[in-house]
């Protein structure tokens, strides 16, 4: 397995085809606009103009686009991957997406004669740049074990999770947890704020102990320094929430603090705040946000 195609060069995409061509591999690159992947064409990635060209002749595909309807798009629209990869290639979709959509990639693959693999990764950004990801695969097993050079190119925790969808069911249970546990660092900065504790002292005193978490440490800082760049944005956020509770619902599962959190989010992404990253969550908590909220209360109880 030398040629990797990889189609989603974005801000996890481009670290993940940097660290696979480290590890020896010829990356074939497609992105809808090609100067946004200029600088690892300079590296050595080879870009071409359209998905068909890009993975005709590639030992294994590699995808992480947006959303499930872009998912949909790369495998089953026009010059698509199923159509267009080359025979027996094995087809890995690092997209967090629906598991029924890695169900249905699974079933029409692999009776096209494919390898499919649902392979969502969490590490964020940071953890792209560095080859640290956790990748949650499904699929069959020994296609899993085959891939696993390309997976230990850009993760160190990498983990069987069972049949095509099983991955993806994973990653949602991963992002509840975060859902949680980001909203807890942002109500506890936003109440020691209040109390007129010193945010970074408060930091230092908390995250060794049991509040300690990966959400307080990389986005207690940030939030704290007032940085909401994205390492995730939130409107990809919002959509993994979306995707947990469809899941959650069709197994009859009441999950209120999830529902709570992406009523939350979904509020600041209305605001025009979804190309912020995840830990702008915090600004539902702020005085502005809050004042804007105790001026329509008023008006809600007259109705």
């Amino acid at each position: 397995m030398k040629k990797i195609s990889f189609i989603g060069v974005g801000i996890m995409g481009k670290s993940m085809v940097r660290n696979l061509m480290k590890a020896g591999f010829e990356l074939h690159i497609y992105a809808r606009t090609k100067a946004k992947v200029e600088d690892v064409i300079s590296e050595g990635a080879i870009f071409h103009e359209s998905i068909g060209e890009c993975v005709s002749e590639c030992d294994a595909v590699i995808t992480i686009v947006g959303f499930p309807q872009d998912v949909e798009e790369v495998y089953f629209d026009e010059e698509n991957i199923l159509d267009c990869a080359s025979k027996g290639a094995y087809l890995i979709d690092m997209t967090t997406t629906s598991p029924q959509i890695a169900e249905k990639i699974y079933a029409e693959g692999t009776k096209r004669g494919f390898h499919v693999l649902d392979a969502p990764v969490t590490g964020g950004d940071t953890g792209a740049k560095a080859g640290t990801l956790s990748i949650l695969v499904g699929g069959d097993k020994e296609d899993f074990e085959a891939c696993m050079p390309l997976f230990e190119a850009m993760g160190t925790n990498i983990n069987y999770q069972g049949e095509a969808g099983k991955g993806q069911h994973c990653k949602l249970a991963n992002q509840i947890m975060i859902a949680g546990t980001l909203s807890g660092v942002c109500e506890a900065l936003t109440y020691a704020k209040e109390q007129g504790l010193d945010l970074d002292v408060v930091m230092r005193s908390v995250s060794t102990g049991a509040a300690g978490s990966k959400q307080l440490d990389t986005f207690g800082p940030k939030i704290i320094a007032g940085d909401y760049a994205p390492g995730f944005f939130m409107k990809h956020f919002i959509k993994d929430m979306k995707l947990a509770l469809i899941e959650a619902n069709r197994k009859g599962l009441s999950l209120d603090v999830l529902s709570m959190v992406l009523a939350n989010y979904e509020e600041l992404e209305a605001e025009g705040y979804g190309e912020l990253g995840t830990q702008a969550l915090i600004k539902f908590y702020d005085e502005e946000h809050r004042y804007m909220e105790d001026e329509e209360e008023p008006e809600q109880a007259e109705e």
